[in-house]
């Protein structure tokens, strides 16, 4: 599967996350559009993914820039989990223990899939500075190998102005329940 947008999607794309960007300043204070933009338009497959983001629900924006790298950081802002992702278990080896009612998906396959990383805990508690998202759904995170191996898998939500941190066996899902990616470009 060719992992590229037309000319005219990507142009689409550029112009939703260019507003969005402009709406949302707090997010990144001191970055320049044009710069960004200079940089998505040299990776074809980067816009791909950020179009995968925004098809599923999760309203990617720019959140930060990697001084050492020069890599702009996108994540999933919108306010609760993406709508295109709940329902999932955590990966594929949770997916294939269930014997019935097997979700459809994993977080960790339909990340690989879009072409990003599920947020870690500290990339988690760096978002919820920037607004508060998942007031009313949970959003898987990345997990530390010795909990998963244990049968275990994180999330996170925010309640009571609060970022909390749990525990649920990987092979568990919700309908409110999904994952926030995050893309370096």
């Amino acid at each position: 599967m060719k992992k590229e947008l037309a000319s005219k999607q990507s142009a689409e794309l550029l112009k939703i996350l260019k507003d969005r960007f402009e709406k949302n300043m707090g997010r990144h204070k001191g970055l320049e559009w044009t710069k960004i933009q200079a940089k998505l338009e040299g990776s074809p497959q980067k816009i791909w993914s950020l179009d995968q983001m925004e098809a599923s629900g999760g309203e990617p924006d720019v959140v930060g820039h990697d001084k050492k790298t020069g890599e702009f950081i996108f994540f999933d802002c919108a306010a609760e989990s993406p709508k295109g992702r709940r329902s999932i278990c955590y990966d594929h080896q949770a997916l294939e223990s269930r014997k019935e009612h097997k979700p459809g998906h994993s977080a960790i396959e339909m990340a690989s899939e879009m072409g990003i990383q599920l947020l870690t805990e500290e990339q988690y508690r760096d978002l919820q500075k920037l607004g508060n998202f998942d007031t009313k759904t949970s959003s898987w995170i990345a997990t530390p190998a010795e909990i998963r191996k244990l049968g275990g898998a994180l999330f996170c939500d925010r309640r009571y102005n609060t970022i909390f941190l749990y525990h649920n066996g990987a092979e568990s899902y919700y309908a409110a329940r999904a994952f926030r990616g995050s893309l370096k470009v």
